[in-house]
């Protein structure tokens, strides 16, 4: 495994890599050095744009761009490409299933500092509630990559949320790991119950799925970077063989992956499902690591957690 990286960064590195291809177009919201979309830009500054501090009318440049066949890609943090372009995206991009990828960088807590008003809990809530969006949430620069490319591969709209704190290397180290959209990754197996997770969580459950070992508990760890459309498959097969699962997100317990997983698992199999999230909050400033142990996303919170699933089984 390499060194830990910022998942922007890799985004970034990433769209710049692929850029040869000339349908490729970036806008970004005036924060460029910020979501990395400067570095495409600065290899291809002829189909890179700063539209200025103006999310809305970005979408809009988009959508239009976007039926003269070219794949454009927005960017800015999630709290104003999925909150203040929230009605364009959905108009203008969605409802006539245009080609336009929106990423929505610095989401979550771990944006740190900058407090409540830029700390998107909401935008996967948002994104997967707009008809025919596809909405990605890798947990590392790896995965990063192979969703850029996916994203480019797919003709629609799509969200993609990125973190702004470095993000320890993960799929890289199983030599099985795929990535195709639509489709989560079993990355530890396990009898006793499911640890579903997606982002930055995904790192944390496999301290949790650690520690639990060491108790006797064997549990299952699924990374689910695509929250829609959801792996229905690996969720079913998951409930029916554990018997108990716990979903893990740096994002609202309301509308995200819980939400997702627990809609498939009433249908289909009831078993018990538990949420480890952000309790219905606004976040507050602080260090990222701070606000993730303050807000309950760290890998003993999860632990706890899947042991109350087990008492519930």
């Amino acid at each position: 495994m390499g060194d830990r990286v910022p998942m922007r960064i890799a985004y970034g590195e990433a769209l710049c890599e692929f850029g040869n291809n000339e349908k490729i177009v970036a806008l970004d919201a005036d924060v460029s050095t910020c979501t990395m979309s400067c570095i495409f830009g600065a290899k291809y500054p002829e189909r890179f744009y700063n539209l200025g501090i103006q999310e809305a009318n970005m979408i809009g440049v988009a959508a239009g761009l976007a039926t003269t066949g070219k794949i454009v890609f927005c960017h800015s943090f999630a709290m104003f490409t999925a909150g203040r372009g929230y009605d364009q995206i959905r108009n203008s991009v969605a409802y006539p299933h245009l080609n336009v990828k929106i990423v929505g960088s610095h989401a979550g807590i771990t944006i740190g500092e900058d407090g409540a008003t830029h700390q998107c809990l909401e935008d996967l809530a948002l994104m997967r509630a707009v008809p025919g969006m596809v909405v990605v949430s890798p947990c590392d620069a790896n995965e990063t990559r192979e969703a850029v490319k996916a994203l480019i591969e797919y003709d629609g709209p799509c969200y993609l949320r990125t973190s702004r704190i470095a993000a320890e290397p993960v799929t890289d180290k199983y030599p099985d790991y795929k990535f195709e959209l639509g489709k989560g990754v079993t990355l530890t197996d396990g009898n006793d119950a499911t640890i579903i997770a997606t982002g930055l969580m995904v790192q944390e459950s496999l301290k949790a799925a650690e520690e639990l070992q060491k108790e006797g508990i064997k549990a299952r760890v699924i990374d689910m970077h695509t929250i829609k459309p959801i792996d229905r498959d690996i969720i079913i097969k998951a409930a029916r063989e554990t018997g108990a699962i716990v979903t893990v997100e740096e994002h609202s317990v309301i509308g995200g992956l819980g939400s997702a997983v627990a809609e498939v698992v009433s249908e289909s199999t009831p078993v018990p499902v538990l949420k480890v999230g952000v309790e219905d909050v606004f976040g507050c400033s602080g260090r990222a690591e701070e606000l993730l142990e303050k807000f309950g996303l760290t890998h003993r919170q999860i632990v706890e957690k899947v042991k109350m699933a087990l008492n519930k089984k």
